[in-house]
């Protein structure tokens, strides 16, 4: 329990910290800043890439059938599809933050129900959580103060606030559901559904830099360090 609430608060804390590097207004010269940030958000795409490709679809169909599992995984594509429809149509500053939460929280649940069983994937799965939450972290705070006039200092202790949500949705899921593999593996493929939608509706196209090569590789490095948690701790 201690540490399904150790990994949980650590991964929500990336959130903060993303936000927290995103409050350095200027990076000179101008271009390194456009870079950087394009270069942030490229990484959290292939992080998510990595999340979907090596732990959520292989672990989430393990224990349901293929029709079900395929059928799972589009639900939660259109589920995303209409949380984007609704956040673009509000126009609301909280609509970035509740993208952010919508794969964070599914994904919490996930790992604290799979650490009863198999600690070693749900730590893969916490730090791959930890990896792409610092980039979303960083990408929401940027959006909701461009869109709002919230000062900087009280969005950072909301977002602070917002992660502590991972903890107390992973102890739900150590509790409630270490026992309900097939639920477990239903929430991953949904939750992998909508990230996939996510990724290419709003990550890749901000990636994208004309006559720039950084961002795109910045989804390569994002995935090779999801890569190399699956590879280490799969090794241990």
């Amino acid at each position: 329990m201690l540490e399904v609430l150790l990994l949980t608060l650590l991964a929500g804390a990336s959130i903060p910290a993303g936000a927290a590097l995103a409050m350095i207004e200027r990076i000179r010269p101008d271009w390194l800043e456009e870079e950087f940030r394009h270069s942030v958000i490229a990484f959290g795409g292939g992080v998510l890439l990595a999340a979907v490709a090596l732990v959520l679809v292989p672990d989430g169909a393990e224990s349901l059938p293929a029709l079900v599992s395929v059928a799972l995984f589009l639900i939660g594509g259109v589920v995303f599809l209409g949380i984007d429809a609704l956040i673009k149509r509000s126009h609301g500053a909280a609509g970035q933050l509740v993208a952010m939460l919508a794969d964070f929280i599914p994904e919490a649940i996930a790992m604290g129900a799979v650490f009863a069983g198999d600690p070693s994937r749900a730590r893969l799965l916490a730090l791959l959580i930890a990896l792409q939450n610092l980039p979303e972290g960083f990408n929401a705070f940027r959006e909701v103060r461009s869109s709002s006039s919230i000062p900087p200092m009280r969005l950072l202790a909301m977002m602070a606030l917002l992660a502590a949500l991972g903890p107390a949705a992973g102890i739900t899921g150590h509790l409630l559901l270490n026992d309900h593999e097939a639920v477990v593996g239903g929430i991953m493929l949904v939750a992998a559904g909508g990230i996939l939608f996510l990724t290419f509706e709003d990550i890749a196209p901000q990636a994208e830099l004309e006559n720039r090569i950084a961002p795109p590789f910045g989804a390569v490095l994002g995935f090779a360090a999801g890569l190399a948690g699956h590879l280490l701790i799969g090794a241990s």
